[in-house]
């Protein structure tokens, strides 16, 4: 029997204190190595949707598991299979949309703690959808935020979005003009957007600030300019070898320069201790986040034992006969 865990479900389960714990969790078990993850893999029919699929296992936890998900122009779909490692066993299937904007938002709740400034107070946030929003409420529970600016291309959106999440952290969200306006003095900046082009500018950022840059996941996609990354003191990502793959920021940058790349440090040894994620306050400060599945699958794996706490979801049936004429045979 495997658990069927619906939207609604995760969002009654998943609150941001969960979710930051469990992704600092794993990014400790990447630090430690009793975590492995495989970066996203994507295949497109010219004209169709795309299927993007990652993986991990989780030693610690005993999961392992996919995240997996169609594009196309009618929306996206997420699932999370989730495996018990000991046995093989289908332990739930979840419905990942709202989970994956909450680890998304989560890792850079973590690294806006670890890299930020601790003094810093204001928010600049270019890009106003769904992502904008957990990544407010991540940065608000890590950061005492006492004001946040806002930019999206659309003057009503970026007003919806300060009423509501003006309403929700209970602190000034004000939309603003432009994204230069957006980013001002602000100590953190994010930037949450689907653009293929530059949306900040490496001549508006100012020594102490710090970036969480969350939406450009494929090669020809990125949000900073190059003087942008080539003023960063210090640049995190979740995974070197997938940023290799879809962080256009970066690979527009690097290239395939192994010496640059090896510059660019992974967020799990920050959170191990290992380096510092800013060692004065005039340093700029850059993750360039990604997503990746560790983060998936140790948030599913705590919302599978909640959801079983709670008497929550719905069992289905899986491949009962077959397990059971495995057994009768020996196998």
């Amino acid at each position: 029997m495997a658990l069927l865990l619906s939207e609604a479900d995760v969002k009654n389960i998943l609150t941001m204190p969960v979710a930051l714990e469990a992704v600092e969790d794993c990014f400790r078990r990447l630090a430690d190595g009793s975590a492995q993850v495989h970066s996203r893999q994507r295949l497109h029919i010219p004209g169709k949707s795309y299927l993007h699929y990652m993986a991990a296992a989780d030693a610690a936890s005993g999961y392992l598991g996919l995240k997996m998900y169609t594009s196309a122009r009618e929306g996206l779909r997420f699932l999370v299979p989730l495996f018990e490692a000991q046995s093989g066993d289908l332990v739930a299937l979840i419905e990942a949309d709202y989970l994956g904007q909450m680890r998304t938002g989560a890792a850079s709740g973590v690294a806006t703690r670890l890299m930020a400034r601790a003094d810093a107070n204001t928010v600049g946030i270019i890009g106003t959808g769904l992502q904008a929003r957990t990544q407010l409420v991540a940065i608000a529970a890590v950061r005492k935020i006492e004001s946040v600016r806002a930019f999206s291309r659309s003057a009503e959106h970026r007003e919806q979005f300060a009423k509501e999440m003006t309403e929700q952290l209970g602190l000034p969200v004000k939309a603003v003009g432009s994204a230069e306006e957006a980013v001002g003095d602000a100590p953190i900046v994010v930037t949450s957007t689907n653009s293929t082009d530059p949306v900040l500018e490496g001549r508006w950022l100012k020594p102490g600030m710090h970036i969480n840059a969350i939406g450009a996941n494929f090669p020809q996609k990125h949000e900073l300019d190059g003087l942008a990354v080539r003023r960063c003191d210090i640049i995190a990502v979740d995974s070197r070898e997938q940023s290799k793959i879809e962080a256009g920021d970066l690979i527009q940058m690097y290239g395939d320069d192994e010496r640059r790349w090896d510059s660019v440090n992974e967020l799990a040894q920050i959170v191990a201790g290992k380096i510092p994620g800013r060692a004065n306050s005039n340093q700029i400060t850059l993750f360039k986040s990604n997503g990746i599945a560790t983060e998936d699958v140790v948030a599913a794996g705590r919302i599978y034992e909640l959801a079983r706490q709670r008497g929550m979801g719905r069992q289905i049936p899986l491949w009962e006969k077959d397990a059971r004429s495995a057994e009768a045979r020996g196998v």
